[in-house]
């Protein structure tokens, strides 16, 4: 036992005497490459913004003014008969060549009489005669019925009032047509005699029909 003491402590001894070891110095670590920022340059094209383009101007209409020459004013011309005019500012006139030769200037104021219608209840007539034994002129009137084609007899209206000019002149109402004679569609026929100082016919005018309208009412 005791032997084994002495050995364990020669071991023991001996341990201490073998020289430490030096201490390992830590190596340091290789520095790591630093990453270099890389710059990236990106280039990025602009288009130029474009200039609106302007509507060319229009092109100037030329305007083409033809002028024609004024036409010349027709020749004047020989007298024509006189005809039947509807005039509401006038005198209407019978052609002078249903006066026959005795009678110019045939006039009347309408082309309706009626027996009730305020607007054509009289006429006027004037005439004027060409030949100086004519110094009296009667007014005879008659009536056509359009509706049956009956033609009543002829009727003395009564003697035209002269003036001073030597023209006749008479006022014909509808009231003066004969109460048989007043159809309700109706032509109003006149015709002029024309006699001497001492009562004998000297002439008559062409009997002028189907120019005047009769009715018993206003005219539609």
């Amino acid at each position: 036992m005791k032997k084994f003491v002495l050995l364990l402590l020669a071991v023991v001894l001996a341990a201490c005497s073998t020289p430490a070891a030096p201490t390992e110095q830590p190596v340091a670590a290789p520095p790591e490459p630093t990453a270099t920022p890389v710059v990236i340059v990106q280039t990025v094209v602009v288009e130029a913004t474009q200039v609106p383009t302007q509507p060319p101007p229009p092109e100037p209409v030329v305007v083409t003014v033809v002028v024609e020459p004024t036409q010349a004013a027709p020749a004047p011309q020989g007298p024509e008969p006189a005809q039947v005019v509807n005039d509401d500012n006038a005198p209407i006139m019978a052609d002078n060549t249903l006066g026959a030769g005795w009678f110019v200037n045939m006039t009347r104021t309408g082309n309706n009489l009626s027996l009730r219608c305020q607007l054509y209840k009289q006429i006027t007539f004037s005439v004027t005669p060409t030949d100086s034994n004519i110094t009296q002129v009667d007014f005879y009137y008659r009536v056509q019925d359009k509706g049956t084609g009956a033609v009543f007899e002829w009727q003395n209206a009564g003697r035209m009032i002269p003036d001073a000019n030597g023209n006749f002149t008479l006022v014909f109402s509808g009231e003066d047509i004969k109460a048989d004679f007043r159809k309700p569609n109706a032509w109003f026929d006149y015709q002029f005699i024309g006699s001497s100082r001492l009562g004998g016919v000297v002439g008559r005018s062409e009997k002028i029909v189907q120019q005047v309208d009769y009715s018993n009412e206003c005219p539609q």
